[in-house]
């Protein structure tokens, strides 16, 4: 069974930083696209940020320049990390595993929350 625990949300001012954690339990980690995804309240689920099985990335023009996408083959784990953080990044942070580097896949994890205040 594929599960996706994702951790390192939290509350931080703007201009702060965050790194998320996603650990996949999968032995195949390294042939899938792996993504974050994240949801606002009252708005729908969106892409953040891709990374394919060859390492090429994808960003929301929301978050280009600001967060950064990157995984593990070793450890099974992909990460974002996040700069220069704003108000309207507020929101729950989802892993996503087996997509493609625009669209989700089928395995999500529980979500993380992240705050951001200003």
């Amino acid at each position: 069974q594929v599960q996706l625990v994702a951790s390192g949300g939290g509350l931080v001012q703007a201009g702060g930083s965050l790194r998320l954690s996603c650990a996949v339990s999968w032995s195949a980690f390294s042939m899938w696209h792996v993504g974050w995804y994240r949801q606002q309240p009252g708005a729908q689920r969106e892409l953040v940020a891709t990374v394919t099985s060859g390492d090429s990335t994808n960003y929301s023009a929301s978050v280009r320049g600001r967060f950064s996408i990157s995984r593990d083959k070793v450890r099974n784990a992909v990460y974002l990390q996040m700069n220069s953080l704003k108000p309207e990044d507020t929101a729950v942070y989802y892993c996503n595993a087996g997509g493609s580097m625009y669209r989700s896949g089928l395995y999500w994890g529980q979500g993380t929350q992240v705050t951001v205040s200003s």
